[in-house]
């Protein structure tokens, strides 16, 4: 069966996804495109629903190998109006899912020698970048502080590209308290600031949890108080790399 009617109760589900509210309430979130729903099914995510473009299917846009992968999922074919209804994308593909959250876990990992924490960061392209960025050095956590942007912001999913599925999304509630008890396992805590001359480049990894502070502001005035150590980011050097002790991985930053 096709859906036509932007009214269904699937369809208008779907549409609520689009409100953070909405994402918090159902735990759920929306991705859109091939290769992201791909990755979705390599990650083992928890697709809920895949929706289908039944016009981008009849068209040849959606290849049959994607659709012979995506069958055993529940699947519902919708007319492109319909799609055009739910879609965020200015040129969809015609293919989109809703995924229901991982059950993250909360307790931090303190194995790892980096721990990233982001303070306030709102821009949801900042936000994706981070997380791909941590992703890709092989690092599987973030702490987020409770008034930073909505990392299932639909916008934020995109700029991932498919580091959403790999990376522990850790919410503080209060992020002074957080980094005291990161404190006690003997991590040292180092504030990115404009207000040194130290740079991040020259730091070595080893037990270390660096703050990201908001786009506008910066840290904290709270967070700097029990800051360790300040650090700036220059934009003038390039290719430089910090290397984390313990595992001699370079962490680009």
């Amino acid at each position: 069966m096709i859906i036509t009617s932007k009214d269904n109760e699937t369809i208008k589900k779907i549409r609520k996804l689009k409100e953070k509210k909405y994402r918090d309430v159902t735990g759920k979130y929306v991705i859109e495109g091939v290769k992201l729903i791909k990755e979705a099914i390599e990650e083992e995510a928890n697709i809920d629903t895949i929706v289908v473009c039944d016009n981008c299917v009849k068209n040849g846009e959606i290849e049959q190998s994607v659709l012979y992968e995506i069958a055993k999922y529940n699947c519902v074919y919708v007319d492109e109006k319909v799609f055009n209804n739910i879609t965020e994308v200015q040129n969809p593909q015609g293919i989109l899912a809703v995924i229901e959250k991982k059950n993250s876990d909360k307790d931090i990992n303190f194995s790892e020698d980096l721990i990233v924490v982001l303070d306030d960061i709102q821009d949801p392209g900042n936000l994706g970048t981070i997380l791909r960025t941590i992703d890709s050095v092989g690092l599987t956590q973030v702490i987020v502080s409770k008034k930073s942007g909505d990392v299932f912001n639909p916008k934020v999913i995109r700029s991932t590209m498919g580091a959403i599925f790999r990376v522990n999304i850790i919410q503080s509630e209060n992020l002074v308290d957080t980094l005291k008890e990161i404190k006690k396992h003997k991590f040292k805590i180092v504030a990115t600031s404009l207000g040194t001359e130290e740079s991040i480049y020259d730091m070595e990894y080893k037990k270390t949890a660096i703050i990201i502070g908001n786009e506008a502001n910066g840290v904290s005035k709270e967070v700097l108080e029990i800051a360790d150590k300040k650090v700036k980011i220059p934009m003038i050097r390039k290719n430089r790399k910090s290397k984390c002790s313990n595992c001699n991985r370079g962490y680009a930053l």
